[in-house]
């Protein structure tokens, strides 16, 4: 048998770098939604969890295809650890004929709606160091010129050590700068709940990364109460909610409206005054509340960017610009199909093209011109359909049966399994963020969308599950102390063609443990999504 198994140096080298045939063993499926199916999966080259989500009939609709396109682009051009990160893509068999392509993502353990949720017992320093990471993430995307345009609770994963991450950039947009001053996109964007002003009624001629901010005001609100800010029925309802709380918008900023429909609402609004947030948010940080007042302003021009956000005194003692990286621009080149109409076949050859890029070796035959052009490669994917499929039939009726076995003669070689079982990671980076625990007892289900098209980079450790009595998932049983700042940045590899990421900043954290004993009492109820 061990002689049957044995091949040429050449065939040995081919299988390993094309088949992938065994590398990731899928485990079961996490999450089902319109844009397919998630299933956790183990790495068995880096011993990793990671989840794989599959997504159905891609070109069945040209705009589906393009913002799978824009986002699987975006992910790789933007490597931040407040940001999720494809970590592969599997190869699909055949250039022109793929319907179906799968994606490897670090496995996150919940999201921020289900830490939300969860946790009646989050506590100050939570709080700051949340908000922390979504704005540091922001910076990040911002200095790209890329606007994420929907954010909220459900695309912000989460991890046991208390670690953000945005995901879901499908509806995100890269603003370039020699594009005309009025910008004039979709406004039907972010879920309402977490949608500007500016969008609510097509207010302004000009889209500005303060439509993120006022996002993550929104979302930095939820979490100090537990609940939705502003859960709107319906545009009108929301812009009652809003100025409920910020009192009615003055005469100039009614005069900007563009939509007149909104300008002849808000005009015979009758006249509110605001709500201190101090009344609104009790129990809160003066300093967060201030920070929070400045985000939810009315106007975008009152908001403030992410970078003077980070500065303010609110994160006195936890920010430090070294490890706050600026992004370079996006060129006009990764996004020239945004200037085009595109068919079907154009996107399938941009989607392809990028799935190159984590096949170093097809990539050089692509751009060598020397591909196979009849040949089709050999791959995992029709073996994780038969996979996926036998997972789909069983999702949700209690069955945990094993998927079937792929056969021997798909294999490529056997991976070399250690009887000490360790496995060895580059030097890790430490940084001095303190630690908070997240309690999964039992695996959420997962909306598919929650990985949006996305995950982290560098070889993140999944935290250990805390032992102990049941908890619901995203469950938090510990918290971060104070920060220090005591932390030391490293250089980063750059590892991909075309990658944009910063010298100066650790690509992840090793965090200490600690507890709290501080609770707050308000709970999050399961509140019914727009």
């Amino acid at each position: 048998m061990a002689d049957q198994r044995k091949k040429a140096p050449g065939d040995v080298d081919f299988f390993t770098e094309y088949g992938e045939g065994n590398r990731y063993k899928v485990e079961e499926v996490i999450g089902k939604g319109s844009y397919g199916v998630v299933a956790s999966a183990y790495d068995t080259h880096t011993g990793e969890k990671v989840a794989i989500k599959k997504i159905n009939d891609i070109f069945e609709h040209v705009s589906d295809a393009t913002r799978i396109l824009r986002e699987i682009k975006l992910l790789r051009i933007l490597r931040h650890p407040d940001i999720v990160e494809i970590k592969h893509i599997l190869l699909p068999p055949s250039r022109r004929e793929f319907k179906d392509i799968y994606v490897v993502f670090e496995l996150m353990e919940s999201d921020l709606h289900q830490v939300i949720k969860a946790n009646d017992d989050l506590t100050p320093e939570h709080y700051q160091f949340f908000l922390y990471q979504l704005l540091r993430g922001m910076k990040y995307i911002h200095t790209a010129n890329v606007f994420h345009r929907d954010l909220k609770p459900k695309n912000i994963l989460a991890n046991a050590d208390c670690k953000l991450k945005i995901c879901d950039f499908g509806l995100a947009r890269v603003a370039f700068n020699d594009a005309p001053t009025a910008i004039f996109w979709t406004d039907y964007v972010a879920t309402r709940w977490y949608r500007a002003p500016e969008l609510c009624g097509s207010f302004f001629s000009k889209y500005t990364p303060a439509i993120d901010i006022w996002s993550i005001g929104c979302i930095f609100a939820e979490i100090l109460t537990g609940k939705p800010l502003f859960p709107g029925k319906n545009v009108v309802h929301q812009l009652d909610l809003m100025t409920d709380l910020l009192g009615t918008p003055s005469g100039d900023a009614i005069a900007r409206v563009r939509n007149e429909k909104a300008r002849r609402y808000l005009s015979s609004m009758r006249r509110k005054k605001p709500i201190p947030f101090s009344h609104k948010f009790p129990n809160a940080d003066p300093l967060a509340l201030r920070l929070l007042e400045k985000m939810l302003a009315f106007e975008p021009k009152d908001r403030p960017n992410a970078e003077e956000a980070l500065a303010d005194p609110y994160f006195r003692g936890l920010a430090k610009v070294e490890r706050e990286p600026s992004a370079q621009p996006v060129t006009k080149m990764e996004f020239e199909f945004e200037r085009r109409r595109i068919t079907k076949e154009d996107v399938r050859e941009l989607i392809y093209r990028e799935i190159l890029e984590y096949h170093p070796n097809m990539l050089k035959e692509f751009l060598e011109g020397t591909e196979g052009m009849g040949f089709m490669y050999p791959s995992a994917v029709d073996q994780f359909k038969k996979q996926f499929a036998y997972m789909e039939e069983h999702y949700g009726n209690g069955s945990k049966g094993p998927p079937p076995e792929r056969q021997h003669t798909s294999l490529p070689r056997a991976s070399v399994i250690y009887s000490d079982n360790t496995i060895q990671h580059p030097p890790e980076v430490t940084e001095d963020f303190s630690k908070c625990c997240i309690k999964e007892v039992e695996k959420p289900q997962l909306d598919s969308r929650s990985y949006g098209i996305s995950m982290t980079g560098g070889p993140l450790q999944v935290p250990q599950r805390v032992q102990g009595g049941a908890a619901k998932p995203g469950k938090v049983v510990g918290s971060v102390l104070r920060y220090n700042n005591c932390g030391t940045a490293a250089a980063e590899v750059l590892q991909q063609r075309r990658m944009v990421s910063d010298p100066s900043y650790p690509p992840h954290y090793a965090i200490p443990g600690c507890s709290y004993p501080t609770r707050r009492t308000p709970t999050c109820k399961n509140e019914r999504r727009p």
